[in-house]
């Protein structure tokens, strides 16, 4: 299979800030040759990408890079996760293979088949898509460690307010922004920039009803140095307003890790 779009956007930030602004979820794109595989009509596909996109996020942590003080990187998917999911493990470590939403998705968000279980097309898109925004993204957060000693990995997403049946931790509460962490990797400093960053929104949570926080695997579980976050925005955003409200909280959790410089 050849890649049709880049899969990945990478936009420079200041040389001396950590911090890269992560948006996985937040594109509709899918390729053409991709399109092909994919069982559903164009309104059933439209839906699905109506669920399944994160909402709002592009606009966000571009607004925000914009207006923080020390700009951030920014790593974004040009791609829609049905075309691959850059956060899912692409082996059987990943739980969302149970539910055929591994790194390739073979189901839908309503379970209904998205392409068929094929593994020699499924390799064919981690080696297309897959792989080479795993290795971009390491390359971008080896980058920061080497210019200024630690990275940040700031992960923006989206949620509905009432849970999609794929959903496996749904009974939990579904905060207006929700904060994802790691063991390892999400140190009390970075927790505590955020609760005070989005103290002015309507709730904020913890792990529920999304946890854990975006790594690049040869990182992940062994370098203390890099910091990660996830920060997983209710969809019901109350409009323009709302929008403001939440530039304005991540700009200043951007600036916050930018400057820190605590020990995990």
């Amino acid at each position: 299979m050849t890649v049709d779009d880049t899969p990945y956007t990478i936009t420079a930030g200041s040389a001396g800030s950590p911090v890269i602004l992560h948006v996985p979820h937040g594109s509709r794109a899918i390729p053409p040759a991709v399109r092909t595989g994919i069982l559903l009509d164009d309104d059933a596909l439209a839906t699905e990408l109506d669920h399944m996109t994160d909402a709002h996020t592009t606009v966000i942590a571009e607004r925000a890079a914009a207006q923080a003080a020390i700009p951030p990187w920014r790593f974004a998917n040009e791609l829609s996760r049905l075309v691959i999911d850059p956060e899912r493990f692409p082996d059987e470590r990943e739980e969302m293979r149970g539910v055929g939403m591994g790194a390739v998705y073979t189901r839908t968000s309503d379970g209904l088949r998205l392409r068929e279980d094929d593994p020699a097309a499924e390799q064919a898109l981690l080696d297309a898509y897959f792989r080479p925004y795993a290795a971009a993204m390491t390359g971008c957060v080896q980058d920061r460690l080497d210019a200024v000693g630690r990275a940040v990995v700031i992960d923006v997403h989206s949620y509905p307010a009432a849970p999609l049946p794929y959903e496996l931790h749904a009974d939990g509460p579904r905060p207006a922004v929700c904060l994802g962490t790691d063991p390892f990797h999400t140190p009390g400093w970075l927790l505590d920039a955020a609760r005070e960053a989005f103290a002015g929104c309507d709730t904020v949570g913890l792990d529920s009803p999304f946890a854990g926080a975006y790594v690049p695997l040869r990182h992940y579980g062994a370098v203390r140095e890099v910091s990660a976050l996830m920060i997983e925005i209710r969809r019901d955003v109350d409009g323009p307003a709302g929008i403001d409200r939440l530039v304005r909280a991540l700009a200043d959790l951007v600036d916050q890790s930018g400057i820190r410089k605590r020990a995990a």
